[in-house]
Protein backbone atom coordinates (compact mmCIF):
# COMPACT_ATOMS: atom_id res chain seq x y z
CA UNK A 1 0.00 0.00 0.00
CA UNK A 2 1.07 3.57 -0.21
CA UNK A 3 1.60 6.38 2.79
CA UNK A 4 2.90 9.64 3.54
CA UNK A 5 6.07 9.75 4.95
CA UNK A 6 8.28 12.15 5.80
CA UNK A 7 12.03 11.68 5.93
CA UNK A 8 13.51 15.73 6.35
CA UNK A 9 11.97 18.85 6.16
CA UNK A 10 9.96 19.53 2.75
CA UNK A 11 10.66 16.35 2.14
CA UNK A 12 7.65 14.45 2.15
CA UNK A 13 6.92 11.44 -0.50
CA UNK A 14 4.63 9.11 -0.88
CA UNK A 15 5.87 5.59 -0.80
CA UNK A 16 5.18 2.14 -0.75
CA UNK A 17 4.57 0.30 2.96
CA UNK A 18 4.26 -2.91 4.44
CA UNK A 19 0.33 -4.16 5.07
CA UNK A 20 -0.21 -5.06 8.39
CA UNK A 21 -2.41 -7.88 9.32
CA UNK A 22 -4.01 -8.11 12.86
CA UNK A 23 -3.04 -9.98 15.58
CA UNK A 24 -5.11 -10.93 18.14
CA UNK A 25 -7.20 -7.93 19.74
CA UNK A 26 -6.42 -5.72 16.70
CA UNK A 27 -8.05 -4.81 13.80
CA UNK A 28 -7.07 -3.18 10.14
CA UNK A 29 -8.53 -0.27 9.27
CA UNK A 30 -9.00 1.34 5.16
CA UNK A 31 -8.04 4.89 5.68
CA UNK A 32 -10.29 7.02 4.42
CA UNK A 33 -9.61 10.42 6.10
CA UNK A 34 -7.09 12.12 7.58
CA UNK A 35 -6.64 15.84 8.86
CA UNK A 36 -3.25 17.47 8.83
CA UNK A 37 -2.37 19.23 12.43
CA UNK A 38 -0.38 21.36 13.71
CA UNK A 39 2.07 18.87 14.36
CA UNK A 40 2.40 17.54 10.90
CA UNK A 41 3.03 20.75 9.74
CA UNK A 42 5.94 21.65 12.27
CA UNK A 43 7.44 17.92 10.71
CA UNK A 44 6.79 19.20 7.74
CA UNK A 45 8.18 22.83 7.85
CA UNK A 46 10.95 22.15 10.69
CA UNK A 47 11.54 18.27 10.89
CA UNK A 48 10.17 18.81 14.19
CA UNK A 49 9.28 20.96 17.15
CA UNK A 50 10.93 21.79 20.36
CA UNK A 51 13.49 19.13 21.18
CA UNK A 52 11.41 16.27 18.93
CA UNK A 53 13.23 15.53 15.52
CA UNK A 54 12.62 13.51 12.94
CA UNK A 55 15.64 10.68 13.26
CA UNK A 56 13.98 7.98 10.73
CA UNK A 57 11.31 8.31 8.24
CA UNK A 58 7.86 8.68 9.46
CA UNK A 59 4.41 8.22 8.17
CA UNK A 60 2.58 11.05 9.63
CA UNK A 61 -0.91 11.69 10.68
CA UNK A 62 -3.03 10.87 13.41
CA UNK A 63 -6.52 12.83 13.06
CA UNK A 64 -7.92 9.75 10.93
CA UNK A 65 -11.35 7.66 10.16
CA UNK A 66 -12.03 5.24 7.98
CA UNK A 67 -13.51 1.34 7.85
CA UNK A 68 -12.92 -1.45 9.12
CA UNK A 69 -11.37 -4.04 6.28
CA UNK A 70 -10.15 -7.44 9.03
CA UNK A 71 -10.13 -7.96 12.48
CA UNK A 72 -8.16 -10.19 14.41
CA UNK A 73 -9.06 -13.11 17.18
CA UNK A 74 -11.14 -12.46 20.14
CA UNK A 75 -12.46 -8.85 18.55
CA UNK A 76 -16.07 -9.35 18.64
CA UNK A 77 -17.76 -5.64 19.32
CA UNK A 78 -16.20 -4.81 16.03
CA UNK A 79 -16.59 -6.38 12.13
CA UNK A 80 -15.43 -5.22 8.59
CA UNK A 81 -17.67 -2.83 7.28
CA UNK A 82 -18.35 -0.24 10.32
CA UNK A 83 -17.30 3.17 10.25
CA UNK A 84 -14.87 4.16 12.88
CA UNK A 85 -12.92 7.12 13.77
CA UNK A 86 -9.29 5.96 15.06
CA UNK A 87 -8.13 7.35 18.52
CA UNK A 88 -3.90 7.73 18.06
CA UNK A 89 -3.77 7.26 21.88
CA UNK A 90 -2.00 3.77 22.76
CA UNK A 91 -1.49 4.06 26.71
CA UNK A 92 0.55 1.18 28.75
CA UNK A 93 -2.11 0.84 31.24
CA UNK A 94 0.90 -0.25 33.24
CA UNK A 95 2.34 2.84 34.48
CA UNK A 96 1.20 4.98 37.64
CA UNK A 97 -0.50 7.48 35.65
CA UNK A 98 -2.33 4.87 33.86
CA UNK A 99 -3.44 3.51 36.96
CA UNK A 100 -4.47 6.86 38.72
CA UNK A 101 -6.97 7.55 36.19
CA UNK A 102 -4.59 10.13 34.20
CA UNK A 103 -3.94 7.89 30.73
CA UNK A 104 -3.43 10.52 28.86
CA UNK A 105 -0.26 11.32 31.07
CA UNK A 106 1.23 7.88 30.86
CA UNK A 107 5.22 7.31 30.74
CA UNK A 108 5.21 4.54 28.09
CA UNK A 109 2.48 6.34 25.59
CA UNK A 110 2.37 5.43 22.38
CA UNK A 111 0.93 8.13 20.18
CA UNK A 112 0.57 7.44 16.55
CA UNK A 113 2.66 9.54 14.19
CA UNK A 114 4.44 10.96 17.17
CA UNK A 115 8.75 11.07 16.83
CA UNK A 116 8.41 11.59 20.43
CA UNK A 117 10.04 7.94 20.90
CA UNK A 118 12.58 6.01 18.61
CA UNK A 119 11.50 3.72 16.96
CA UNK A 120 9.15 6.82 16.30
CA UNK A 121 5.42 5.73 16.33
CA UNK A 122 4.39 4.98 12.85
CA UNK A 123 1.35 7.37 11.87
CA UNK A 124 -1.98 6.79 9.65
CA UNK A 125 -1.51 8.46 6.68
CA UNK A 126 -1.42 5.21 4.19
CA UNK A 127 -4.39 3.58 3.13
CA UNK A 128 -4.81 0.76 5.89
CA UNK A 129 -3.52 1.10 9.63
CA UNK A 130 -3.32 -2.00 12.11
CA UNK A 131 -3.97 -0.81 15.62
CA UNK A 132 -6.02 -2.60 18.84
CA UNK A 133 -9.15 -2.35 18.99
CA UNK A 134 -10.15 -0.45 21.53
CA UNK A 135 -8.58 2.47 19.10
CA UNK A 136 -11.72 2.04 16.92
CA UNK A 137 -14.42 3.48 17.99
CA UNK A 138 -17.87 2.92 15.80
CA UNK A 139 -18.99 6.23 14.33
CA UNK A 140 -23.03 6.98 13.73
CA UNK A 141 -24.30 6.70 9.87
CA UNK A 142 -25.28 10.31 9.17
CA UNK A 143 -21.20 11.05 10.43
CA UNK A 144 -19.13 11.87 7.21
CA UNK A 145 -15.57 10.10 7.34
CA UNK A 146 -14.06 14.13 7.16
CA UNK A 147 -16.35 14.87 10.28
CA UNK A 148 -15.00 11.63 11.92
CA UNK A 149 -11.43 12.62 11.29
CA UNK A 150 -12.37 15.46 13.71
CA UNK A 151 -12.55 13.92 16.73
CA UNK A 152 -9.12 13.45 17.62
CA UNK A 153 -8.74 17.82 17.79
CA UNK A 154 -12.34 17.92 19.67
CA UNK A 155 -11.27 15.78 21.95
CA UNK A 156 -8.26 18.04 22.87
CA UNK A 157 -10.90 20.84 23.29
CA UNK A 158 -13.39 18.78 25.05
CA UNK A 159 -9.94 17.70 27.82
CA UNK A 160 -9.46 21.50 27.72
CA UNK A 161 -13.05 22.53 28.84
CA UNK A 162 -12.70 20.21 31.65
CA UNK A 163 -9.63 21.77 32.77
CA UNK A 164 -11.90 25.31 33.25
CA UNK A 165 -15.01 23.69 34.75
CA UNK A 166 -18.21 24.90 34.56
CA UNK A 167 -19.01 27.22 31.83
CA UNK A 168 -22.71 27.64 31.83
CA UNK A 169 -23.85 31.06 31.53
CA UNK A 170 -19.97 31.90 31.76
CA UNK A 171 -17.94 34.78 29.33
CA UNK A 172 -15.84 33.16 27.66
CA UNK A 173 -12.91 34.45 25.64
CA UNK A 174 -11.17 32.17 23.06
CA UNK A 175 -8.02 33.76 21.74
CA UNK A 176 -6.32 32.45 18.30
CA UNK A 177 -9.23 31.00 16.22
CA UNK A 178 -6.81 27.97 13.95
CA UNK A 179 -8.95 24.68 14.52
CA UNK A 180 -7.92 24.22 17.88
CA UNK A 181 -9.20 27.47 19.02
CA UNK A 182 -12.60 27.28 16.96
CA UNK A 183 -13.46 23.76 18.45
CA UNK A 184 -12.81 25.87 21.83
CA UNK A 185 -15.61 28.05 20.86
CA UNK A 186 -17.79 25.04 19.83
CA UNK A 187 -16.79 23.44 23.47
CA UNK A 188 -17.99 27.06 25.12
CA UNK A 189 -21.35 26.41 23.42
CA UNK A 190 -21.91 23.55 24.33
CA UNK A 191 -21.02 24.29 28.36
CA UNK A 192 -23.74 26.58 27.71
CA UNK A 193 -21.71 29.99 27.78
CA UNK A 194 -23.61 33.08 27.72
CA UNK A 195 -21.33 35.36 25.80
CA UNK A 196 -18.09 33.47 23.66
CA UNK A 197 -15.38 36.46 22.02
CA UNK A 198 -13.08 34.97 19.46
CA UNK A 199 -10.06 36.79 18.58
CA UNK A 200 -7.48 36.25 15.94
CA UNK A 201 -4.95 38.21 13.58
CA UNK A 202 -6.33 37.35 10.57
CA UNK A 203 -9.96 37.62 9.22
CA UNK A 204 -10.23 34.17 7.68
CA UNK A 205 -10.84 32.62 11.03
CA UNK A 206 -12.99 34.75 12.44
CA UNK A 207 -15.46 33.60 9.75
CA UNK A 208 -15.03 30.37 10.81
CA UNK A 209 -15.39 31.24 14.30
CA UNK A 210 -18.80 32.76 14.36
CA UNK A 211 -20.41 29.86 12.26
CA UNK A 212 -19.25 27.71 14.89
CA UNK A 213 -21.30 29.72 17.60
CA UNK A 214 -18.64 32.90 18.75
CA UNK A 215 -20.88 35.81 19.59
CA UNK A 216 -18.20 37.95 18.72
CA UNK A 217 -15.51 37.99 16.42
CA UNK A 218 -12.42 40.63 16.51
CA UNK A 219 -9.15 41.15 14.48
CA UNK A 220 -6.98 41.65 16.87
CA UNK A 221 -4.34 42.80 14.56
CA UNK A 222 -6.75 45.59 13.21
CA UNK A 223 -8.24 46.42 16.53
CA UNK A 224 -5.75 46.43 18.85
CA UNK A 225 -7.84 47.92 21.25
CA UNK A 226 -10.86 46.02 21.04
CA UNK A 227 -10.40 43.99 24.49
CA UNK A 228 -10.36 47.56 26.23
CA UNK A 229 -13.86 47.44 26.62
CA UNK A 230 -13.93 44.15 28.78
CA UNK A 231 -11.02 45.37 31.23
CA UNK A 232 -13.48 48.03 33.61
CA UNK A 233 -14.11 47.54 37.05
CA UNK A 234 -11.05 44.91 36.91
CA UNK A 235 -12.67 42.92 33.90
CA UNK A 236 -14.94 40.58 32.59
CA UNK A 237 -14.58 37.69 31.61
CA UNK A 238 -14.92 34.11 34.03
CA UNK A 239 -12.62 31.99 30.98
CA UNK A 240 -10.08 32.24 28.62
CA UNK A 241 -9.03 29.01 26.22
CA UNK A 242 -5.70 30.46 24.99
CA UNK A 243 -5.22 29.19 21.90
CA UNK A 244 -2.19 30.90 19.95
CA UNK A 245 0.60 30.05 21.76
CA UNK A 246 1.62 33.72 21.78
CA UNK A 247 2.89 34.91 24.57
CA UNK A 248 1.64 38.70 24.11
CA UNK A 249 -2.22 37.07 23.30
CA UNK A 250 -1.93 36.01 26.84
CA UNK A 251 -0.48 38.55 28.59
CA UNK A 252 -3.41 40.93 26.31
CA UNK A 253 -6.15 39.03 27.66
CA UNK A 254 -5.46 39.19 31.45
CA UNK A 255 -6.57 42.64 31.91
CA UNK A 256 -9.98 41.21 30.31
CA UNK A 257 -9.95 38.30 32.99
CA UNK A 258 -12.41 39.20 36.10
CA UNK A 259 -10.76 38.38 39.83
CA UNK A 260 -11.10 34.58 39.87
CA UNK A 261 -11.14 33.58 36.53
CA UNK A 262 -9.72 30.95 34.88
CA UNK A 263 -6.80 30.51 31.85
CA UNK A 264 -6.35 27.58 30.44
CA UNK A 265 -3.20 27.28 28.08
CA UNK A 266 -4.08 25.05 24.86
CA UNK A 267 -1.36 26.44 22.34
CA UNK A 268 1.81 25.93 22.15
CA UNK A 269 4.65 27.86 21.26
CA UNK A 270 7.35 27.77 23.08
CA UNK A 271 7.92 29.30 26.87
CA UNK A 272 6.46 32.87 27.76
CA UNK A 273 6.67 35.31 30.44
CA UNK A 274 4.22 36.24 32.87
CA UNK A 275 3.25 39.29 34.19
CA UNK A 276 2.91 37.70 37.52
CA UNK A 277 1.86 40.31 39.78
CA UNK A 278 -1.18 41.02 37.82
CA UNK A 279 -1.93 36.92 37.98
CA UNK A 280 -1.47 37.47 41.53
CA UNK A 281 -3.45 40.23 42.49
CA UNK A 282 -6.41 38.96 40.66
CA UNK A 283 -5.89 35.31 41.85
CA UNK A 284 -6.17 34.11 38.25
CA UNK A 285 -6.14 30.12 37.96
CA UNK A 286 -3.79 28.81 35.08
CA UNK A 287 -4.17 25.43 33.73
CA UNK A 288 -2.05 23.61 31.23
CA UNK A 289 -4.06 21.22 29.06
CA UNK A 290 -2.57 17.86 27.40
CA UNK A 291 -4.21 15.54 25.24
CA UNK A 292 -7.32 13.88 26.35
CA UNK A 293 -8.35 10.39 27.49
CA UNK A 294 -12.53 9.51 27.67
CA UNK A 295 -13.15 12.47 25.98
CA UNK A 296 -12.43 10.80 22.52
CA UNK A 297 -15.04 8.43 23.00
CA UNK A 298 -17.57 11.75 24.03
CA UNK A 299 -16.39 13.78 20.52
CA UNK A 300 -17.38 11.06 18.81
CA UNK A 301 -20.74 10.48 20.17
CA UNK A 302 -21.65 14.34 20.08
CA UNK A 303 -20.86 13.75 16.56
CA UNK A 304 -22.90 11.00 16.19
CA UNK A 305 -25.93 12.00 18.17
CA UNK A 306 -25.79 15.34 16.25
CA UNK A 307 -24.78 17.91 18.48
CA UNK A 308 -22.05 19.66 16.61
CA UNK A 309 -21.70 19.83 13.12
CA UNK A 310 -17.72 20.33 12.55
CA UNK A 311 -17.93 20.50 8.76
CA UNK A 312 -17.43 24.40 8.82
CA UNK A 313 -13.92 23.49 9.74
CA UNK A 314 -13.04 21.33 6.92
CA UNK A 315 -11.58 23.91 4.33
CA UNK A 316 -10.40 21.23 1.79
CA UNK A 317 -9.86 17.31 0.76
CA UNK A 318 -7.16 16.67 -1.73
CA UNK A 319 -6.36 13.44 -2.45
CA UNK A 320 -3.18 12.05 -0.70
CA UNK A 321 -1.00 11.63 -3.59
CA UNK A 322 -1.18 15.76 -3.70
CA UNK A 323 0.15 15.64 -0.34
CA UNK A 324 2.64 18.53 -0.68
CA UNK A 325 0.29 20.22 -2.13
CA UNK A 326 -2.39 19.54 0.59
CA UNK A 327 0.74 20.42 3.39
CA UNK A 328 0.87 24.05 1.82
CA UNK A 329 -2.37 24.62 1.96
CA UNK A 330 -2.75 23.77 5.33
CA UNK A 331 -0.07 26.22 6.13
CA UNK A 332 -1.79 29.05 4.34
CA UNK A 333 -4.39 30.54 7.51
CA UNK A 334 -5.62 33.12 4.68
CA UNK A 335 -6.56 29.86 2.57
CA UNK A 336 -7.57 27.25 5.10
CA UNK A 337 -8.63 26.04 8.34
CA UNK A 338 -8.38 22.33 8.59
CA UNK A 339 -7.21 20.19 5.16
CA UNK A 340 -8.15 16.23 5.05
CA UNK A 341 -6.01 13.92 2.99
CA UNK A 342 -8.62 11.47 1.40
CA UNK A 343 -7.07 7.90 0.88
Amino acid sequence: MKGVIIHAPRDLRIEDIAVVAPQAGQVRIRIAAGGICGSDLHYYQHGGFGTVRIKQPMALGHEIAGVIEEIGEGVSHLVPGMRVAVNPSQPCNACRYCHEGMRHECLNMQFIGSAMRFPHAQGGFRQSLTVNAYQAVPVGDDVSMGEAAMAEPFAVCLHAGKQAGSLLGKRVLVTGCGPIGALCVVVARLGGAAQIVATDVADAPLVTARALGATQAVNIAAQPEALGAYTADKGSFDVLFEASGNGRALAGALDAMRPGGVIVQVGLGGDMTLPMNLIVAKELRLHGTFRFDAEFQLAVDLMSNGLVDLKPLVSATLPFERAVEAFELAADRSRAMKVQLAF
